[in-house]
């Protein structure tokens, strides 16, 4: 099938207007990957798009994976299935609200790195991983018999930089390795943003969630004679800890947004599912302070974080139907909510107590960051002996991300977190000469927008300050949790310490369930060994989403790491979210 870009998109020589909507893969578990798929069908949606984050695809330097839910493969021949087709976004940066918008953490081991410009080091590590990823998803392309009918070169560049050597440099690579579907960049639709994002041989296309003529109108001198598009139609947005509740759009604005956009071009309906930041994976925006954006990736999007049908989606399927027919299709599976009740804890352990089951220390005379150790997410433990001190007056941490708990021989002193980690802290602690300082280190999500991406080294990257002097000789834990099966809880329990809570579920069917986290503090879950999130007792999210694939029939287990010293002997499973 021949695809192009004339006055407006063409399929084999028809014209073909695009009504798209967004689904992450990477979001979902891949066993419901079909029943999304379905409903954006259903809604009467003709495209699926979607974003490819690097960091998951190549977690380590030259280390690559494609399975599961990642298997970016099997979502597009999934989609065509189901006579769907597809918009690739395979740019090194996403944004998404992704963690480090979607660069591998790796990257910032390397002194002197810069992102998305021509710099010679940046420009060789995508060039390796696109030749592995452009593998995958040439022969997908419409015109090699598959469902790609167009591919992003870069994502809202113009709200970064103005590099055009690098945008012509991205286009030339995917090019050269063999990408031949028409190319489209996206951007801001605001002359400052489309003048520094465009690049030759692509057609430019604007991001925004209302006032569509204005929008198009100042997209049109860029397009020329070309269509008009909007490539994300922002229908709801994301939350952070601590925003006081669950972000959501204007319905009713909305809908007559849709419709003018239908009218005059394009669009891809961002999101039509937002899904879920499983694991570490959650960005973060830092403009006055740093806001980690919460677990759920709900976005009050056409379908909920599970799936579950809106109003919204009523609502557009109506707006829909005024420019194609809607398809009958029928959901071929059943996705049920359960709530599974109060579980409590069977076993506990502190952190302490079990740290060297989990991590391999490295002694060093001074701090290194998680990535300099070759740690990309998670937490960190600095240990040292405060062996010339007779007090702590003063303390600072210098270069260092995101949130320190301070302990002195096991014992909290202080929480620090963003701005309070780079000032100067009075805390008046006295303790006996060789007393033992504990510093755990959270990484609470890259930032994923501006220029801070090059300011994302987590952990302590410079040296801990104590009374006026740097402190020397450091044991360092590296704790990326990826091995909760060995968390020793034969061990000592303390209360008010980080500490690891074990749960079993005894499950004669699987559903969909939430777990409640009300009355603890902070930390993230484990559900057979599958990291569902984090959670954070200043919401707005309340629950965390177990999508039931996760679950088995027969017994389950469910590991909670709270950090703050705050739990219960029991959680609860409800058939409902709460996010605020």
């Amino acid at each position: 099938m021949k695809c192009e870009i004339r006055d407006t998109f063409y399929l084999d020589g028809e014209p073909f207007q695009i009504i798209s909507g967004a689904i992450h893969y990477f979001r979902v578990v891949p066993e419901y990957w079909r029943d999304r798929l379905e409903k954006l069908k259903a809604m009467g949606c003709n495209t699926v798009e979607t974003y490819i984050p690097w960091n998951l695809h190549e977690p380590k330097k030259g280390e690559f994976c494609f399975e599961g839910m990642l298997d970016i493969e099997r979502f597009v021949q999934s989609a065509q299935a189901l006579g769907l087709y597809v918009i690739l976004r395979p740019s090194p940066y996403i944004c998404a609200e992704w963690e480090f918008g979607g660069l591998p953490a790796w990257l910032l081991a390397e002194d002197g790195m810069k992102y998305r410009l021509s710099y010679p080091p940046f420009l060789r590590h995508v060039e390796e991983y696109y030749r592995v990823l452009m593998k995958r998803l040439v022969p997908l392309q419409a015109d090699r018999g598959g469902p790609v009918i167009l591919m992003q070169v870069e994502n809202e560049y113009g709200y970064y930089a103005n590099d055009r050597d690098y945008l012509s440099w991205l286009r030339d690579r995917m090019r050269a390795e063999g990408v031949s579907v028409p190319l489209v960049t996206s951007d801001g639709p605001f002359p400052e943003n489309l003048n520094a994002g465009r690049v030759e041989g692509a057609l430019p296309t604007g991001n925004f969630g209302s006032k569509t003529e204005e929008r198009f109108r100042a997209l049109k001198p860029y397009t020329g004679d070309g269509p008009l598009m909007c490539t994300e139609f922002w229908v709801g947005w994301f939350d952070h800890w601590g925003n006081g509740g669950h972000m959501t759009g204007n319905l009713e604005q909305s809908v007559r947004d849709l419709d003018k956009m239908l009218e005059l071009g394009h669009v891809n309906i961002y999101m039509f599912e937002g899904g879920t930041n499983f694991g570490f994976m959650n960005g973060s925006n830092y403009y006055d302070a740093l806001t980690p954006d919460v677990t759920s990736y709900d976005y009050d999007a056409v379908l909920t974080e599970d799936g579950q049908i809106t109003e919204k989606y009523r609502r557009y399927q109506q707006v829909i139907a005024k420019y194609r027919a809607i398809p009958q299709v029928t959901l071929s599976a059943a996705i049920r909510r359960r709530a599974y009740g109060a579980l409590r804890v069977e076993e506990k352990v502190s952190l302490f107590s079990t740290l060297e089951t989990l991590s391999r220390p490295v002694e060093s005379l001074y701090p290194q960051s998680m990535e300099r150790l070759g740690q990309s997410y998670g937490y960190i433990l600095y240990r040292s002996t405060l062996d010339t001190e007779e007090g702590i007056e003063k303390l600072r941490l210098w270069k260092a991300n995101d949130r320190a708990q301070i302990f002195i021989d096991q014992k909290p002193v202080a929480i620090l977190y963003d701005r309070e980690l780079l000032e100067e802290k009075e805390l008046r602690v006295s303790f006996k000469k060789g007393a033992q300082l504990d510093i755990l280190m959270e990484n609470m999500g890259r930032v994923n927008f501006g220029p801070r991406l090059e300011d994302q080294r987590k952990g302590i990257d410079q040296c801990v300050q104590l009374n006026g002097h740097m402190h020397n000789h450091w044991i360092q834990y590296p704790l990326p949790l990826d091995n909760t099966g060995r968390v020793d809880f034969k061990g000592e329990y303390r209360p008010g310490l980080p500490a690891f809570y074990r749960f079993t579920l005894d499950a004669a069917d699987t559903a969909d369930t939430f777990l409640d986290f009300q009355g603890w503090g902070k930390g993230c879950v484990f559900v057979n060994g599958f990291n569902i999130g984090r959670f954070w007792e200043i919401g707005p999210q309340r629950r965390l989403y177990i999508p039931a694939p996760l679950l088995k029939k027969g017994r389950n287990e469910i590991v909670v790491f709270e950090t703050d010293g705050k739990a219960q002997e029991e959680i609860f499973l409800r058939a409902e979210p709460d996010i605020g």
